[in-house]
């Protein structure tokens, strides 16, 4: 997609097209999809990062749900899943240990993947009857677009996390729309929104509230915060790759 065509498209997401999804019951196979995906992705505890399993079925899913019920938002949640998935090679080293998005090989990412993930948040968006999985899967196809960290259209990026967080209200969409602010603004303006979510109370035990703290503080060189949210983050995290990071990213600060 050129750069203009990507413009056009990410454009049309205004809160005026986001009209409400109201299939109660797609709405909950979407979601129970989109939770298998996350713990595939993501697993919330044990020895490995990825459970590939998962995410080969939820994106099984994923692919049935739009073929047997054709709907903008199942079109945004498949999206969603291929362009997380394209990063799955790149997401973790050798050891299996975290590779952050900023650090990752995107020579990794799968292409074709992407592809299809970005036509199915065109379609979905240009039917004007999306809702926050086509709006997430936005996000991430401006990050699968980007040649590297420094091109991301943070702008973009921050304006659909705004739309996202009128219509699906969250912290955990507020502390992900602080970090696109950091990337947009620089880290000490992405830092004091984090800081007034976490002041808030609401993400005490969330780790990427902390983690996301503790980068944006050693970016600031301020070393003693940083070494206390990397702290708290690792009092809460339960998957020892994650662990292995937050351990890494401590010592690194002592020493």
């Amino acid at each position: 997609m050129d750069d203009d065509g990507k413009d056009r498209v990410w454009k049309t997401a205004s809160l005026t097209r986001c009209l409400p999804w109201r299939s109660c019951r797609r709405a909950a196979v979407l979601r129970v999809i989109y939770l298998v995906f996350n713990e595939g992705y993501s697993a919330s505890s044990g020895t490995d990062r990825l459970r590939e399993s998962l995410c080969d079925e939820a994106i099984r899913l994923g692919r049935l749900m739009a073929d047997l019920l054709p709907d903008p938002e199942t079109d945004g949640l498949l999206a969603l899943l291929l362009l997380q998935d394209a990063r799955r090679a790149a997401r973790t080293s050798v050891s299996g240990d975290v590779v952050l998005l900023a650090q990752q090989d995107r020579s990794l990412w799968d292409k074709q993947l992407i592809a299809e993930g970005v036509a199915l948040v065109e379609r979905s968006l240009k039917s004007g009857r999306y809702g926050p999985y086509t709006l997430q899967a936005a996000i991430a196809a401006l990050h699968a677009e980007s040649p590297d960290e420094a091109s991301t259209d943070w702008r973009q990026i921050v304006a659909l996390y705004d739309l996202l967080n009128r219509i699906e209200p969250s912290p955990v969409v507020r502390l992900a729309r602080a970090i696109a602010v950091a990337g947009r603004d620089g880290p000490a303006t992405g830092l004091s929104l984090v800081e007034a979510i976490l002041a808030s109370g609401e993400l005490g035990d969330y780790l990427p509230a902390h983690s996301a703290r503790g980068e944006l503080c050693r970016k600031l060189g301020r070393r003693d915060e940083a070494l206390v949210s990397f702290r708290r983050a690792l009092s809460v995290a339960h998957q020892e790759p994650e662990r292995r990071f937050l351990a890494r990213r401590i010592a690194e600060l002592e020493h």
